[in-house]
């Protein structure tokens, strides 16, 4: 039981090597090669688009944690048992912790930004790890120990009176392997097996969790210094005046009702969601972004500070996930600062494809891999598509796209809000199918005219009488029309509208309900300036956006 148990322990003590080693040799490569990393980006590229709804929906911004803390108790479950196999089968059980290695380095190289070298942490992690199981496992195999009688000259003998020549074998002479096979049968013979190195296997076994902790601290320093290095380029960076700057918030914009969204979301509250396990830390004075393709007449390679010194515009915008259940919290509103992405696009010889331009879809890459790809005509046809370098007045947080994202009114942000941008590519929906799309979503994605209800929360227990029923409603780049309320299937009643920011922004709603006791449940629908109101049939995220209406129930006392 003791031996088992100790051989489990050194299936974990591989397991740690494996990561730990991994950790430091991807501070030389780049942290996006660690295996965890890179088998948890595997796991999402390969995740189905309900699942992966299902993950967000119900983990939200966690969702990345659960992914990896899952990661991590399946791979300490698989070193447990190799390394209570090793007690029979050494040599291979040493040579199966080779499976974790290229796992990794396979995930690593096949990530949409992987190179070759990337499968050098897990490759070199997994040949680490092999070398301790098989010297922990060394420790643990039984060595022949005399037993019975002592003979009168000084010889071990058996109950028989034989002398025992095994207690004079070194144990290190035969294959351990084999030694502990026969100890095995010994043991099930009744005999027995002798003795294993518990000193032997302490002093093992804490070297290599002392050496690999070490590693593992050292490679995390490593990895953070670079990240530091972004850090402070971002600390010294000052957003210019915007030329043209974002008109003041009108007053009525912000109804100020307890418990509804406020007009501008703070950038801690801002939703994320992308396939980043780690946020790319990226400098911004080594910064480049390249535009290239179909219909480019002028390639162009921008840096940061060229943006910088370029006409800058600052937007109210509304952002939305696709993978927004009806009422749910991934939409937000900010304030934007960036150059105008139709100029840049028109610099560099492109056109329209209403004006005889030839690529129809413009894809945008991160620095992680990333694809995404954007109708040309909807980045130029007048709206506000910005290539956002400041987000609420700061340079934009790194879980927002530092140093610079792309942000398009109207349209979901699976085909539209890259982030961690390095490179435009101009090209046709007909020739390249970006991440999203290859995933079954739709490659055109307008947002689709939703609303929802703040306050009352559901399942509250409101006072009779006038109760506030406020939300916030949205339909990027078309405008909030009206917004009506419905008590228990009854009739609908027009809710008070905000002011209006501009019709690429959410719009907060009002309704004083007079609230009588019992249980009730409330509906919301909204409508947009081009006359569409929100139907009733309640479709899922996939494939282009969710439907239906929301609803709260209450208990009124």
């Amino acid at each position: 039981m003791v031996r088992g148990a100790l051989a489990a322990l050194s299936g974990l003590i591989a397991g740690l090597v494996a990561l730990c080693v991994a950790e430091l040799v991807s501070a030389a490569v780049r942290p996006e090669a660690g295996p965890v990393t890179a088998v948890g980006g595997a796991v999402i590229d390969r995740t189905p688009a309900p699942v992966k709804d299902f993950a967000v929906r119900n983990f939200g911004n966690d969702d990345k944690l659960v992914l990896q803390l899952g990661i991590l108790a399946l791979l300490a479950v698989f070193a447990m048992a190799v390394g209570v196999a090793s007690l029979r089968y050494r040599k291979v059980a040493s040579a199966a912790v080779l499976v974790f290695g290229a796992i990794g380095a396979l995930a690593a190289v096949e990530r949409p930004d992987g190179r070759l070298s990337d499968a050098l942490p897990s490759v070199v992690g997994g040949l680490t790890a092999c070398a301790v199981l098989y010297l922990l496992a060394g420790r643990l195999a039984f060595r022949p120990s005399p037993h019975g009688d002592r003979g009168t000259d000084g010889t071990t003998e058996d109950t028989n009176g034989t002398e025992n020549a095994a207690a004079s074998v070194d144990a290190q002479s035969p294959d351990a392997a084999s030694v502990d096979a026969e100890s095995v049968d010994a043991v099930t013979a009744g005999t027995d097996p002798g003795t294993f190195d518990r000193r032997g296997f302490v002093i093992a076994a804490t070297a290599a969790a002392a050496a690999s902790a070490g590693a593992g601290l050292l490679g995390r320093r490593l990895n953070a210094s670079g990240a530091a290095e972004a850090a402070a380029s971002r600390r010294t960076i000052v957003l210019p005046a915007p030329s043209s700057p974002a008109r003041p918030v009108p007053a009525g914009a912000d109804l100020k009702v307890r418990g509804l969204s406020s007009f501008t979301t703070p950038n801690k509250d801002f939703y994320r969601v992308d396939t980043a396990l780690v946020v790319p830390r990226v400098d911004a004075g080594s910064w480049r972004l390249r535009i290239h393709g179909k219909g480019v007449t002028r390639p162009l390679t921008v840096d940061f500070q060229d943006l910088l010194q370029r006409k800058l515009i600052e937007r109210d915008i509304t952002l939305t996930c696709v993978s927004n259940e009806v009422g749910g919290p991934y939409v937000g509103n900010a304030r934007w600062i960036g150059v105008p992405l139709a100029d840049l696009l028109r610099e560099a010889g492109v056109e329209p494809p209403s004006k005889g331009g030839r690529a129809d879809q413009l894809v945008s890459r991160s620095v992680d891999g990333m694809t995404i790809g954007t109708p040309v005509e909807a980045v130029m046809d007048g709206r506000d598509a910005i290539l956002a370098v400041g987000m609420n007045g700061e340079p934009l947080p790194f879980d927002h796209g530092f140093p610079v994202r792309m942000v398009v009114p109207g349209l979901y942000g699976y085909v539209s809000a890259c982030k961690w941008l390095e490179d435009l590519e101009l090209t046709t929906f007909a020739d390249y199918d970006a991440y999203w799309v290859k995933r079954d979503w739709s490659r055109e994605a307008p947002i689709k005219t939703q609303s929802r209800i703040d306050t009352p929360r559901p399942f509250a227990s409101p006072k009779a009488g006038t109760v506030p029923v406020a939300g916030v409603a949205w339909a990027q780049h078309r405008g909030i029309e009206r917004v009506e309320v419905r008590v228990d299937g009854g009739e609908w009643n027009p809710a008070k509208l905000a002011a209006e920011d501009s019709e690429d922004t959410w719009r907060q709603w009002m309704w004083e309900w007079p609230a009588t006791s019992g249980s009730h449940t409330l509906e919301v629908r909204a409508t947009d300036r081009d006359g569409d109101t929100q139907t009733d049939k309640r479709v899922g995220t996939v494939p282009n956006g969710a439907t239906g209406w929301h609803s709260v129930v209450v208990a009124v006392d």
